[in-house]
């Protein structure tokens, strides 16, 4: 643990203690996350991606001014995944504080066997389909058999990749070039599947698991 860490929330202060001492028992609690520290301790292997970085300018009465909006998605490509933007004068600060941003959002999802076309019980694809929407941009997620991988634009790829599905059809409406809203309906939809409530037979005969799978 990094003995330079201070924690400034109630939840950090159970972390530091030993009190909770994984993402799932900390996202249990109902506190919001507002330290990216704590997400380091908790999830050591995360991994980010950088989605999309927009130069945006405006003129004032000084001149021409430049910002750059930064979008990325953070995962453990075993059931956490977070999205979070930020904009900057320069672009190496800002990606490491969208990065913390995307931290702050993490969201534990759930993953099962939803194809009725598979039937095989592990947790390689969503456990049902669902839509995420975002301004003019729709997405709508399906289960799909093992081996089809993911069917699903360059956007959704990374953020259900680093999630930690395999397997996943995808279809789109609205302006799906936009880059964030089109990242952002796809988060939308997994937070739609992370927020359902499953029956316990269901998760039986779906194979549906919440969080981190791996052992």
């Amino acid at each position: 643990m990094n003995v330079e860490w201070i924690p400034r929330t109630r939840l950090g202060e159970m972390i530091r203690s030993g009190e909770i001492t994984t993402m799932h028992e900390a996202l249990q609690t109902g506190f919001p996350l507002r330290e990216p520290e704590i997400v380091d301790l908790l999830l050591p292997n995360l991994e980010d991606e950088v989605l999309d970085v927009n130069m945006v300018q405006r003129m004032t009465d000084s001149g021409r001014r430049v910002k750059f909006s930064i979008t990325v998605v953070v995962g453990t490509r075993d059931g956490y995944v977070g999205i979070g933007q930020f904009k900057g004068k320069e672009v190496g600060p800002s990606i490491r504080k969208a990065i913390n941003n995307a931290k702050l959002n993490i969201i534990e999802i759930k993953r099962g066997c939803g194809s009725w076309e598979c039937g095989c019980g592990t947790t390689h694809t969503i456990p049902f389909q669902v839509t995420g929407k975002s301004s003019s941009v729709e997405v709508v997620l399906k289960p799909a058999p093992r081996g089809v991988g993911l069917a699903v634009g360059d956007v959704a790829k990374h953020i259900l990749r680093l999630a930690g599905y395999d397997d996943v059809w995808g279809f789109t409406r609205g302006q799906t070039r936009t880059t964030v809203n089109y990242a952002k309906a796809v988060f939308n939809a997994l937070e739609k599947i992370s927020t359902i409530r499953v029956r316990e037979g269901q998760a039986t005969a779906f194979g549906i698991r919440e969080g981190s799978v791996e052992v």
